[in-house]
C-alpha cells in the first residue's frame, strides 16, 4: 500500500460494497480524546448485540482480580450436554480498547462452544482511558489465571486452553500470550488473533493508506492508544505486553493463528508479526482475505469471502484443541 490514503469503495465486491455505502462516517478528533471516545462509546451503545444461541447455558462468575483492583468478571459459555475433561476457549473481546463488553460476544462465544462443544469463557476488562495500561491486560491475565486454576471445578483440561481476541481483543491476547510465558503460571496451547491491534507506532504503510472514517482508521487507531497508553504511544518505553509488535523474544510462545483483510488498518503489522513469530520458531498461519475491510466478516457475513474466513478461524480452533 502506498504511504496515502486508498480509495476503498474502488476495491470492494458487490456485497462489501452494499454494507460499506450503508456505513456512517464517523470522523473523530484525536485533539480531543475523551469526546471522541464518549462518541464512540454512543455508537457502540447503538449496535444490536447478537444472542446466545440456543442450546447453550451461560454462566457469569467473577475471577479475583489484579491486586487493588475489582474483581473480574468472566462468562462461562456451556453447550449442553457437554462432557468434562474436553479443552476451552478464553475469548477477549474488542472495542479499540476504549468500549465494547461480554455482551458484545455473546452470539459469537455461544456458537463456539456450540459448535466445537466445548466451554468457552469471555473475560469483561477495564476500558481505557479510565483505566489505561496495565488494566485491561491484568483483568485479562486474572480472568485466565481464575479459569485455568478452576479446570477441575469446570470440567476442563488445563493443558488445552486456548486463548483468542479480535481487534483490541486481539492485542490483549497477543500481550497475554508473552505475560503467561513470562510469568509461568499458566500454560496456553494456542492463539488466536482476529485482525489484532498490536503496535502503537502507526508506522505501517496500512497505518497510514486507511483514512476512510466509515472504517477503523488512522485517526481512531490513534485515538484508541492513547487512551490505552496514556499518551505515551509511539514513546520508547512502551511495554511489550501493550504493543506486542515491539517485541523482540517471541521464542516459546504458543502457536498462532492470524487472520485479517487486506483492507485492514492492521494488515501490514499482522504480516510482521506473523513473519516474527515463526522466525521465533513459533508454529504459525497467517490469512489475508481479499476485499475484507476491519469488522467485515461480522458485517458482511453472507459473504462467501466472510463464511470462508470463518470456516478456516474455527477449523484452525477446532484443530489447535482436538488435534484433528
Amino acid at each position: 500500500m502506498a504511504d496515502r490514503g486508498i480509495d476503498i469503495p474502488s476495491r470492494l465486491d458487490e456485497l462489501h460494497l452494499e454494507v460499506y455505502e450503508g456505513m456512517p462516517e464517523r470522523p473523530l478528533d484525536v485533539n480531543d480524546i475523551r469526546g471522541s471516545v464518549a462518541a464512540m462509546r454512543e455508537h457502540s451503545a447503538q449496535r444490536e448485540i447478537e444472542p446466545v444461541p440456543d442450546g447453550v447455558t451461560t454462566e457469569d462468575r467473577y475471577a479475583p482480580g489484579p491486586d487493588g483492583a475489582p474483581d473480574v468478571l468472566v462468562r462461562l459459555y456451556r453447550p449442553d450436554g457437554l462432557e468434562p475433561g474436553g479443552p476451552a476457549f478464553y475469548w477477549i473481546h474488542g472495542g479499540g480498547m476504549v468500549v465494547g463488553s461480554v455482551d458484545g460476544s455473546d452470539g459469537f462465544c455461544g456458537q463456539q462452544a456450540l459448535d466445537l462443544g466445548i466451554l468457552v469463557a469471555s473475560v469483561e476488562y477495564r476500558l481505557a482511558p479510565e483505566h489505561p495500561y496495565p488494566a485491561p491486560i491484568e483483568d485479562c491475565y486474572a480472568g485466565l489465571k481464575w479459569f485455568a486454576g478452576a479446570a477441575g471445578e469446570l470440567g476442563i483440561d488445563p493443558a488445552r486452553i486456548a486463548i483468542g481476541g479480535g481487534s483490541a481483543g486481539g492485542g490483549l491476547c497477543a500481550g497475554l500470550a508473552l505475560l503467561a510465558r513470562d510469568r509461568g503460571e499458566i500454560d496456553v496451547c494456542f492463539q488466536l488473533l482476529v485482525y489484532p491491534m498490536i503496535d502503537d507506532r502507526n508506522i505501517s504503510n496500512s497505518s497510514h493508506a486507511i483514512t476512510d472514517p466509515r472504517l477503523w482508521n488512522r485517526e481512531k487507531n490513534t485515538i484508541g492508544w492513547s487512551s490505552y497508553l496514556a499518551g505515551n504511544n509511539g514513546g520508547d518505553d512502551v511495554p511489550v505486553y501493550a504493543a506486542p509488535a515491539r517485541a523482540t523474544n517471541l521464542e516459546g510462545l504458543p502457536p498462532a493463528y492470524i487472520n485479517v483483510g487486506a483492507l485492514d488498518l492492521f494488515v501490514d503489522e499482522s504480516i510482521d508479526y506473523a513473519q516474527a513469530l515463526n522466525a521465533a520458531g513459533v508454529r504459525t498461519e497467517l490469512h489475508v482475505y481479499p476485499v475484507a475491510f476491519h469488522g467485515s466478516p461480522n458485517s458482511v457475513s453472507e459473504s462467501p469471502i466472510s463464511q470462508g474466513w470463518a470456516a478456516d478461524q474455527q477449523n484452525a480452533l477446532r484443530s489447535a484443541l482436538f488435534g484433528d
